[in-house]
């Protein structure tokens, strides 16, 4: 019995080493999807990493999404393998309402990836930034834009309040900030044109610019809708 037990233990350990070895050999994805966030061709600006698109492959046994985070931009990106993919939202997320193309489909993008592939997603914001607009002043940054409501009638919600952010870098963010500034409440109800300034803190080390963006946060959703990143020079 000691010898055959003797013989047994390497005989596993090289299958364990040639099953370590098989699976160390898969290709990796290298298919490229690409594609913005867009309202009428627009990219939408969102938070990073607050917003994720999941990608979903049927027919690999048990189902599990591969999430793209969505970039200040409303770009997303993933690596992938060739093969046919259903793109979805969950539930709740994004400061807009996933457009329904037929009962069917219903707000799902489906996509067949047979070598890199850009496909955009039409979405209805509740409402858009526009000629967001930046300067500077000694040791401030203000800002002025209109806002501009896309969903009207029963679907449509309020403006809870909007916001000016800086940040020492180009993720411009409610949780990575050096300041911000808001308007809510009355000074908001009804209104589309907005200005708002904030002061630069000193901030360590040192620097000659900060990055900035407006954003407007909507009644009963999480997600705020942005302008682009602009970078200030102080």
């Amino acid at each position: 019995m000691k010898s055959i037990y003797k013989l047994t233990l390497p005989i596993l350990g090289l299958a364990t080493l040639f099953a370590s070895c098989q699976m160390d050999n898969y290709a990796e994805p290298k298919t490229s999807l690409t594609g913005n966030i867009v309202y009428k061709g627009e990219p939408v600006g969102v938070e990073y990493n607050q917003v994720r698109l999941q990608l979903w492959q049927p027919g690999f046994g048990k189902l599990a999404p591969i999430d793209a985070v969505i970039d200040q931009d409303g770009s997303y990106s993933a690596l992938l393998f060739n093969g046919n993919y259903k793109l979805v939202f969950t539930k709740n997320d994004g400061p807009w309402k996933t457009i329904t193309k037929d009962a069917a489909a219903k707000d799902t993008t489906f996509v067949n990836l047979n070598g890199d592939q850009q496909v955009d997603i039409e979405v209805l914001p509740y409402y858009m930034i526009r000629n967001a607009k930046f300067s500077k002043e000694p040791k401030k940054v203000s800002s002025t834009f209109d806002v501009e409501k896309i969903i009207t009638g029963v679907d449509a919600k309020d403006i809870e309040r909007v916001s000016l952010i800086i940040s020492r870098t180009q993720f411009v963010a409610r949780a990575n900030n050096i300041a911000i500034t808001n308007k809510e409440g009355a000074d908001v109800k009804g209104k589309t044109n907005f200005s708002l300034s904030v002061d630069v803190p000193t901030v360590s080390p040192a620097q000659d610019f900060v990055f900035a963006r407006v954003g407007v946060k909507i009644k009963e959703v999480e997600d705020m809708v942005f302008s682009k990143v602009e970078k200030i020079q102080l």
